[in-house]
C-alpha cells in the first residue's frame, strides 16, 4: 500500500513570507526522485527551484502557474513506495482543487534532509527503513469538499437597492466557490466582496486575485458613479436656472488605465524603501570631482594586460579605503537596543537594473578584494543578475551601497538608504566640463558624488570627511596608494 505524502511550501529564509508559482516541472502521475526540483517559484528575493524531499509519483498538485501561496501551503502531495502512476486525489486534482487531505496516516516517511538553497528540504528521518514498491496503489479518498480551494459560503449580505449605475451582479452560485488563494481569499473578505457572485478566469472557472481586483474597481466606480449623480441632482434641485448644470471637466472618477500588484521583486522594494523612509533620518552632501586623472589610470592599467578592471570596480576600492578611515557609516542601528552596531566586514551592495526591477547584489568581504577581483565578482553578479539566477544570499546582508545611477545619463540624485544600513554613495555620469586646472581653465571629465547617509549614526562631519576623501582619490588615484 502507497503511503501519500503532502509537501508543503517549504520556509526559503530571509524572512520571506510568500511565493509565486512561476512553472510547474513535474505533472499528475509522474514518477519524482528524492530532492528532484518540481517547481520553479519566484519570491521577492529570487528565482528559486524547490526540491521535493520525498520519492515516489506526484498525485496531486495545488496551485496555478501565477498563483501566489504563503509559507506552509500545500505545494503537492506524493505516493511513496509507488512503482506506476497513482490515481489522482479528485477531478482537478492538476488544477490545485483539494487540500492535501489524502495525506497519509501512518508512519513517518523518508526523506533525503539536504538542503534546499541553504534552508533545507526538511529534517532527516530519524530512522531509514527500505521501502518495498506496492503493485497496486490505492489512491487517497478524494474529500468532499476540499479545503484548499473551497472559501465557505458566507452570510448572505444585505444588498443595496438596485440603481442605473449600479452593474448587475452576477448570479450566485451554490455549494463550494473555485478559489486556492488565502490571499485571494483575505482581498474579497476585506472588501467585503461574496465571491459567489464572481465567475473565475482560471481553467475550471478557478477565481484569481486579477478577477476579484476587476470586481472591487467595479464596484468603488459604480459607487462613484452613483454618488456623482447623487450629488448633482441634488445641486440641481437647488437652483433656478433654466438651464442644466454645465458637464464637469475633470475626468470620471475611477478611470484606472491599470492596476499592478505589488509583489515580488517589486513589492520588495516597495516595502523596503517605504521602510528606510519611516525610519531613516538621512541627509544628503556632494561634491563634484575632476575624474580626468582617474579615467587615465584605468585606461593605463588596462593596456599593460591582464584581466580589464571595470569603472565601478575602481570607484569600489575607493569606497572600502574611505569606510576603513570612517567604520560610522559601515555599521547600522538597532533600535530596540537603542546602539549602533559598526561592522568589521564591508559587504558593498551595487544597485543594477534588471528586466524584473532594481536588485542589490552583494559583493561579500569587499576590503580584502583587488581591484581585479571586484571587477570580476561584479561581473559575475551583473549576469547572473540580468538571467535571474541571483539567489537570497546574493542580494542580502550588505552593509553599504555603491550606487552608479550615471549609466542613466544623469548628474545627481538623493538616493533612499537600502535599509538597515547606514549610507550609500551616489555616482553621476562623467561628462566633459569646463575646469580649472592648475590655475587654467580646461576641458576635464568631471562627475558629481553624492553622500546619503543615516544622521543617527553620524554628523555631517563625519559625512563630509568620508566624501572628500573619495574625491580626493577620484581627482588623484595616488593618495589611494597610501592606503593599500
Amino acid at each position: 500500500m502507497a503511503q501519500v505524502l503532502e509537501f508543503k511550501l517549504p520556509d526559503l529564509g530571509e524572512g520571506l513570507t510568500e511565493a509565486e508559482i512561476v512553472r510547474w516541472l513535474v505533472a499528475v502521475g509522474d514518477v519524482v526522485a528524492i530532492d528532484q526540483p518540481v517547481v520553479e517559484v519566484e519570491t521577492a528575493k529570487a528565482m528559486v527551484e524547490v526540491p521535493c524531499p520525498y520519492g515516489g509519483v506526484v498525485t496531486a498538485r495545488y496551485g496555478e502557474e501565477g498563483t501566489e501561496l504563503p509559507v506552509g501551503a500545500p505545494l503537492l502531495t506524493v505516493a511513496v513506495g509507488a512503482s506506476e502512476p497513482a490515481t489522482p486525489a479528485g477531478p482537478a486534482a492538476d488544477s490545485g482543487s483539494g487540500s492535501g487531505a489524502g495525506a497519509a496516516s501512518s508512519g513517518p516517511a523518508e526523506t533525503s534532509g539536504n538542503v534546499l538553497v541553504g534552508y533545507g528540504t526538511g529534517a532527516p528521518a530519524a530512522r531509514r527503513r527500505r521501502m518495498r514498491p506496492a503493485t497496486v496503489v490505492a489512491a487517497p479518498p478524494a474529500p468532499a469538499a476540499p479545503v484548499a480551494l473551497v472559501e465557505p459560503a458566507p452570510e448572505p449580505a444585505a444588498a443595496p437597492a438596485p440603481s442605473a449605475t449600479t452593474p448587475a451582479p452576477a448570479p450566485e452560485r451554490s455549494g463550494p466557490v473555485p478559489v486556492i488563494s488565502p490571499l485571494v481569499r483575505r482581498l474579497a473578505r476585506q472588501n467585503g466582496l461574496d465571491l459567489r457572485t464572481l465567475t473565475g478566469s482560471g481553467r475550471d472557472g478557478l477565481i484569481l486575485r486579477c478577477d476579484v481586483e476587476q470586481a472591487i474597481e467595479r464596484i468603488e466606480h459604480a459607487s462613484q458613479t452613483q454618488a456623482q449623480a447623487q450629488t448633482q441632482a441634488r445641486t440641481e434641485t437647488r437652483t433656478d436656472a433654466a438651464t442644466p448644470a454645465s458637464p464637469s471637466s475633470a475626468p470620471p472618477a475611477g478611470a484606472v488605465t491599470e492596476r499592478v500588484p505589488l509583489r515580488g521583486v517589486r513589492g520588495a522594494v516597495a516595502d523596503k524603501l517605504s521602510r528606510s523612509r519611516r525610519e531613516i533620518p538621512e541627509a544628503t552632501c556632494w561634491v563634484e570631482a575632476d575624474a580626468t586623472e582617474l579615467m587615465t589610470a584605468r585606461t593605463a592599467a588596462n593596456a599593460a594586460g591582464g584581466p580589464k578592471i571595470s569603472l565601478i570596480a575602481l570607484l569600489a576600492r575607493i569606497c572600502t579605503a574611505a569606510l576603513a578611515r570612517f567604520p560610522e557609516l559601515n555599521s547600522t542601528v538597532d533600535t530596540e537596543a537603542r546602539e549602533i552596531v559598526r561592522l568589521r566586514d564591508i559587504h558593498l551592495g551595487f544597485a543594477a537594473q534588471t528586466d524584473r526591477g532594481l536588485v542589490v547584489p552583494v559583493v561579500r568581504d569587499a576590503q580584502n578584494r583587488s581591484a581585479e577581483s571586484l571587477s570580476a565578482e561584479f561581473a559575475r553578479l551583473t549576469e547572473a543578475g540580468r538571467s535571474g539566477t541571483l539567489t537570497p544570499g546574493d542580494l542580502t546582508g550588505g552593509t553599504f551601497t555603491l550606487n552608479n545611477y550615471g549609466v542613466f545619463g544623469v548628474d545627481g540624485s538623493t538616493p533612499i538608504i537600502n535599509h538597515p544600513e547606514a549610507a550609500m554613495l551616489g555616482v553621476g555620469r562623467i561628462v566633459a566640463k569646463p575646469w580649472v586646472h592648475q590655475g587654467e581653465l580646461a576641458v576635464r571629465q568631471v562627475v558629481q558624488l553624492s553622500l546619503t547617509f543615516d544622521h543617527r549614526v553620524c554628523d555631517g562631519g563625519t559625512a563630509g570627511g568620508f566624501l572628500r576623501y573619495v574625491a580626493d582619490c577620484v581627482e588623484q588615484p595616488a593618495v589611494l596608494l597610501r592606503t593599500l
